[in-house]
């Protein structure tokens, strides 16, 4: 019989690795607004209630210097770990989900990870950053935060990246692609990532990059629902509400959560 884990949603109000466009920061305040707001149906598609399953919402203010920022998301994983919850984190850009997965490293070893995006994050160093958004899985499977990584929705992909992918086995897939996702390497530990720019335009037009030819909400809630196995963790990131429109990619965000947050709480792994 499963028993249900306590989740606890963490916002990450950093854009300092961003490349192109601040506005991320801004991101996890409007979301937790969305989510909670009167006008928000509460409710996963499979009818969980998000307000029973989120147990705790820590929103801080983070350190301007990007190792200390790094050092302190690390920490308030590890922390939250430790009493027992599982992370379902809001950016910020994307550069906020390796000191997330080496959190959970620390305490339940390397993690299969499902990456939704439309760019790998597989930089050696972007601009002179090893720790931009554009390489945090690169530093994740360097320091062994990583077993299977999966990424679906790859649409900009530079050949520096695709040799990196290759040379450590990342299953790289583009937003036609789905039906060929391998569910069963998406074993537990499982964590689940996603960059809202993975998601096409028309569906999210509130990124700093965005990338036409991209997943439907519908496509990524069915990759969700196919999911076997309880997570150990998850983020959505790279919101910019400065570029949304109505609120769109907002609302698509806390439907999101309201998906993750029941794969979260069905059982420990």
């Amino acid at each position: 019989m499963e028993t249900q884990v306590t989740v606890a949603l963490f916002g990450f109000p950093w854009d300092g690795s961003s490349s192109y466009a601040r506005g991320p920061a801004l991101a996890p305040g409007i979301i937790r607004s969305v989510l909670f707001s009167d006008a928000s149906s509460p409710y996963s598609l499979s009818g969980a209630d998000v307000r029973e399953i989120i147990s705790s919402c820590h929103f801080q203010a983070l350190p301007d210097d990007a190792e200390a920022c790094r050092k302190t998301i690390t920490n308030n994983i590890s922390n939250s770990i430790q009493t027992g919850a599982k992370s379902l984190s809001l950016g910020g850009d994307h550069a906020i989900t390796f000191p997330i997965l080496r959190a959970i490293k620390q305490h339940h070893g390397p993690v299969n990870v499902l990456h939704i995006d439309a760019h790998p994050d597989l930089y050696e160093d972007f601009e002179g950053d090893r720790f931009s958004h554009a390489c945090p899985f690169a530093r994740a499977i360097e320091d062994g935060c990583i077993n299977t990584l999966i990424q679906v929705g790859i649409r900009s992909a530079s050949p520096e990246q695709r040799a990196f992918g290759d040379r450590h086995g990342v299953i790289m897939l583009g937003a036609d692609e789905i039906d060929n996702i391998s569910y069963d390497k998406l074993a537990a530990p499982l964590y689940v990532s996603i960059d809202l720019d993975g998601l096409d335009p028309a569906f999210a037009p509130g990124v700093s990059h965005p990338e036409p030819g991209g997943l439907s909400s519908r496509d990524v809630l069915t990759i969700l629902s196919k999911l076997k196995t309880p997570l150990i963790g998850a983020d959505i990131v790279e919101l910019n509400p400065e570029k949304d429109i109505n609120l769109a990619t907002a609302n698509v965000a806390a439907r999101l959560v309201k998906e993750l947050a029941p794969l979260l709480s069905a059982g420990s792994n």
